[in-house]
C-alpha cells in the first residue's frame, strides 16, 4: 500500500505497534526501560490505534504480482505453457494439491504460501495468505481485546478502529475456510504458554462466527471515510481503507459461501443451497446495492468501454487500477513496481519473447462459455452461432477478454507484418506448434489452446509496442471483490433463497434475474431468455455461465467450481484446444467476418480428482500440533 496508507500519521505509529506486539511475546530480550511504550499509550489516542490498525492491510497478499510470474487461475478456465512445470496452476492439473504449501514448492509456491513470508514487510515476494491471515487474526485480537484502552477518542473514531478490526478478523478467517474448510475461529489473542485445544468447527459454524465480526464491522464503518472527521486528514487517499460496502459485501459473500453445496455438505450432509443462508446472503446484498442503487456510495459500474480499467492502468505513475467498480484491493507494495513478466506471459513467444517467461492462455473449453451477443449460450439451438464464423455475432466481452484468430496483437513496426496478426488456427506460428517456411513442425511458447488472452492486461504488452516499458507505468491489480460480482452474487443467492428467477430480497426493486442484466447491460448483451426463467435449476446455468464470462480469469473459478461440487465433474474437468483452417484471404479489418474450416475440440487433458480434492490439505506440521486440529478428508 502507499505509503500515506502504511504511515497514516507520520511518526507515531511505529513505536505503538511494537510495543503491542512486545507486550504480546515471551520476554526474549533485554530492554531498557526507556524503551518500552506503556500499552495504554499506544492505544489512548486515534493516532496511535491506527497506526496498528494500519499494519493489517499490509497482509493482504497481491495475488497477481507476488512473484515475478503468477498462476492464479486455478478452474478449468486456463492453462499453462507445457514446460512450467513450477506454478500451482500446473500442480492442481495433476492433482498435487500439496504443492500450495511452500514446504513443497521453496520460494515460487504461489500466493498462498512461501517460504519467505514476512507479513509486515513491504516486499511483495514475502506476501502469502497462510501466514498473513493467521498473523493478522492475532494482530486483530490484540487490537479487540484493547478497544477499551482508547480513552482519548470521539465515538467515531472507536467505530473505525472497532471497525477495521472486527472486518480483518472476519476476512481472514473467511479467506482461510474457503480453500480448508471449517477451522478453529479465534477470536481472542491466545496466550503463547498454554496448550491448543481449539476444536475444527463446521463450515457452518464457522461463517456463522465470521457473520458476527462482518456485521458489527458494516455497523460501525461508514460508506466514504472522506466524508469521517478523522477520514479528513488523508482525504483523497481512503479509497482502500475498510469501509460498510466492503463489510457488507464480505457479509453476503460467507454467507452465500456457507449456502452453497459444497459448505452445506461439510456441514450438514446435504449436497444442496442451505435456504436459510442463501436469504440472508441476499438480504446482505440488497443493503449493500440500495446504497449504490440511490446514489448514496462511490462505486458505480464502469462504463464498457473503459473495462481495462478495472484490471491495469497505464501512463499513470503506477496508479491502483479498479476506478469506480472495485471494492476491495490488495495494496500497491512498493512504488514503480515492475510487472513486465506478468504482462509478457499472455502473449506468444513470437512477439513476447521475455527470457524465461512462462505463457498463460485461455481453455477452448472455457471460452465456450462467452455466448452471444443475444445472450444465448453457443448451444442454444436458436442462439446463431455458426462453425464456419466462429467468431460472429458473439457477446462483446469476448472481443474484449479473448485474442482470436486474425486479430491485430502488434500495432507498431513488425517484420514480417502478417506476425502482426494473431496466427491461432492449427499450426500458425501463434501457436504452440507451428508449421515454419520450410514445413517443418517446431515446438515454440505460443498459445496451446487457439486463444490468447487480453483482458487484464493491454494488448501492447509485447516487443515491438513495448507496453510495458518502464515509462509507460504499466500496472496490473484484479479486486478481490468488485460491484459487477456483488450482482451476480445476489442473483445467485436470492434465486436460492428466495424461489428462482424472480426471486427476491424484500425490500429490495430488482429480482435474481434482474441482477444479471444489469450486468449484461452494461456490456451490451441481451437479457437472459424467458426459457431460463421457469426453474431454479435452469437459471443457475445462466448463473454460472454469467459469472463465468464476467468474472473470467480474476481468480474465481476455482472455487466458485469447488462450492458448487462440480470440480470433480465432467466437463468441468476437460481442458481443450480449438482447431480449425482458415478459409479464404484474411479479414485484418473486421476478423469477426472471417471463415474457417474442420472447426473442432480437442481434449488436451482431464484432471483426475476425488472428493479429496475439493479441499486443500492443511500442513502436516499444524495438523501435528493438537489431536482436536484435524486434517482434512483424504489427506
Amino acid at each position: 500500500m502507499k505509503n500515506y496508507i502504511k504511515h497514516f500519521f507520520l511518526g507515531v505509529m511505529l513505536t505503538a505497534s511494537f510495543a503491542l506486539l512486545l507486550t504480546a511475546c515471551t520476554d526474549y530480550l533485554d530492554k531498557a526501560p526507556e524503551s518500552i511504550v506503556s500499552g495504554d499509550d499506544a492505544y489512548k489516542n486515534f493516532k496511535n490505534f491506527q497506526g496498528f490498525t494500519e499494519e493489517l492491510y499490509n497482509c493482504i497478499p497481491d495475488f497477481v504480482n507476488r512473484y515475478w510470474t503468477n498462476s492464479f487461475n486455478w478452474g478449468e478456465d486456463e492453462i499453462i505453457d507445457a514446460l512450467n512445470t513450477w506454478h500451482f496452476g500446473y500442480k492442481i492439473d495433476n492433482g498435487d494439491f500439496w504443492g500450495w504449501q511452500s514446504e513443497f514448492d521453496g520460494w515460487s509456491a504461489g500466493w498462498l504460501n512461501v517460504a519467505s513470508a514476512v507479513p509486515n514487510d513491504n516486499n511483495r515476494f514475502n506476501k502469502d495468505l497462510w501466514n498473513n491471515a493467521w498473523y493478522g487474526i492475532r494482530k486483530a485480537n490484540v487490537g479487540i481485546d484493547n478497544l477499551d484502552k482508547m480513552t482519548e477518542a470521539t465515538q467515531e473514531e472507536k467505530n473505525l478502529i472497532a471497525g477495521q478490526l472486527y472486518f480483518f478478523r472476519g476476512w481472514f478467517h473467511f479467506e482461510l475456510m474457503q480453500y480448508f474448510g471449517g477451522l478453529p475461529y479465534i477470536d481472542q489473542a491466545l496466550p503463547s504458554d498454554q496448550k491448543l485445544t481449539l476444536p475444527r468447527l463446521n463450515y457452518s459454524e464457522t461463517a456463522a462466527k465470521a457473520e458476527e465480526d462482518f456485521r458489527k464491522a458494516a455497523d460501525l464503518l461508514p460508506v466514504n471515510w472522506d466524508n469521517t472527521t478523522a477520514g479528513k486528514q488523508t482525504m483523497g487517499n481512503n479509497d482502500l481503507r475498510i469501509n460498510k460496502i466492503m463489510a457488507l459485501g464480505y457479509l453476503g459473500k460467507n454467507d452465500l459461501w456457507a449456502a452453497s453445496p459444497l459448505m452445506n455438505y461439510e456441514s450438514t450432509g446435504e449436497r444442496t443451497y442451505n435456504t436459510a443462508w442463501a436469504k440472508k446472503s441476499a438480504d446482505a446484498f440488497a443493503e449493500l446495492l440500495n446504497l449504490v442503487e440511490s446514489g448514496k456510495t462511490q462505486y458505480i459500474l464502469v462504463n464498457f468501454a473503459n473495462y481495462g480499467s478495472i484490471f491495469y492502468t497505464t501512463n499513470q505513475s503506477w496508479k491502483i487500477p479498479g476506478s469506480t467498480e472495485a471494492i476491495f484491493r490488495s495494496p500497491q507494495y512498493g512504488t514503480n513496481i515492475s510487472i513486465w513478466r506478468q504482462a509478457g506471459s499472455y502473449l506468444p513467444k513470437i512477439i513476447s519473447n521475455q527470457g524465461d517467461q512462462w505463457r498463460f492462455m485461455p481453455t477452448a473449453n472455457y471460452v465456450n462459455y462467452y455466448g452471444m451477443a443475444n445472450g444465448l449460450p453457443l448451444t442454444d439451438p436458436a442462439s446463431g452461432f455458426d462453425k464456419s464464423h466462429p467468431w460472429k455475432d458473439r457477446d462483446p466481452r469476448f472481443y474484449n477478454d479473448i485474442i482470436y484468430d486474425g486479430v491485430k496483437c502488434v500495432q507498431g513496426g513488425i517484420n514480417p507484418d502478417a506476425n502482426r496478426y494473431a496466427a491461432l488456427y492449427t499450426y500458425g506460428n501463434y501457436r504452440s506448434v507451428y508449421t515454419d517456411e520450410n514445413g517443418t513442425h517446431t515446438e515454440d511458447t505460443g498459445s496451446r489452446t487457439g486463444y490468447l488472452l487480453t483482458k487484464i492486461i493491454p494488448r501492447v504488452c509485447n516487443d515491438f509496442d513495448g507496453g510495458w516499458n518502464y515509462g509507460t507505468a504499466v500496472y496490473m491489480n484484479i479486486p478481490w471483490m468488485r460491484l459487477a460480482d456483488i450482482y451476480l452474487m445476489y442473483a445467485e443467492a436470492a434465486a436460492n433463497g428466495y424461489g428462482g428467477a424472480n426471486g427476491q430480497s424484500p425490500g429490495f426493486s430488482k429480482t435474481a434475474a434482474d441482477a444479471i442484466n444489469v450486468v449484461r447491460d452494461r456490456a451490451g448483451v441481451t437479457h437472459v431468455d424467458s426459457k431460463f426463467l421457469g426453474t431454479t435449476d435452469a437459471f443457475m446455468g445462466e448463473v454460472r455461465r454469467e459469472r463465468a464470462v464476467e468474472l473470467a480469469y480474476e481468480g474465481h473459478r476455482f472455487n466458485d467450481l469447488r462450492r458448487w461440487l462440480l470440480l470433480s465433474v465432467s466437463p468441468y474437468t476437460l481442458k481443450t484446444s480449438q482447431e480449425f483452417d482458415r478459409v479464404g484471404t484474411l479479414n485484418t479489418d473486421d476478423p469477426t467476418q472471417n471463415q474457417v474450416a474442420n472447426f473442432r475440440e480437442v481434449t488436451i487433458l482431464e484432471r483426475q480428482f476425488t472428493d479429496k480434492h475439493y479441499w486443500l490439505p492443511l500442513k502436516r506440521a499444524d495438523v501435528n500440533l493438537y489431536s482436536e486440529f484435524q486434517q482434512n478428508p483424504g489427506w
